[in-house]
């Protein structure tokens, strides 16, 4: 099983950013929510290690951020770089949109991501049986 660190002491703030939602966010989940892209759970505002992603599925082990206008400077890029790089190392992948295109264009970021599940299938898991990367 995949397990990632959790910070519980971020749980009440990524419920206060789900009640702040930005309208990108509430289009995005809308779409993902309830199993709706392709059969796949997804949350949203998930705490990850000590960051809380915009959306997240586990068993395809994607994240998904709409970066806004507050991810417009440079210190920001940098930012979210960093911590792109420090979830990808615990095997994660990243798709990173555009607030702006998530308005204007929602169906290419839906087609995005669904060409990320076609590429990226989740590995299947039977129960005690030893996968090729030695987990059960």
């Amino acid at each position: 099983m995949f397990y990632l660190p959790y910070n519980k002491n971020l749980k009440e703030f990524s419920r206060q950013l789900r009640n702040q939602s930005t309208l990108s966010e509430v289009l995005l989940w809308n779409e993902l929510k309830q199993g709706k892209m392709k059969g796949f759970q997804f949350n949203r505002q998930k705490p990850l290690g000590c960051y809380i992603v915009d959306f997240y599925c586990k068993k395809l082990k994607l994240v998904i951020e709409i970066d806004g206008c507050s991810h417009d400077n440079d210190e920001a890029y940098l930012n979210d770089i960093e911590r792109q790089k420090v979830l990808e190392s615990l095997d994660l992948s990243f798709l990173r949109f555009d607030d702006r295109d998530v308005k204007r264009d929602l169906n290419s970021v839906l087609i995005a991501i669904e060409n990320f599940i076609a590429d990226n299938p989740p590995a299947p898991f039977v129960k005690g049986v030893a996968r090729s990367d030695g987990g059960l």
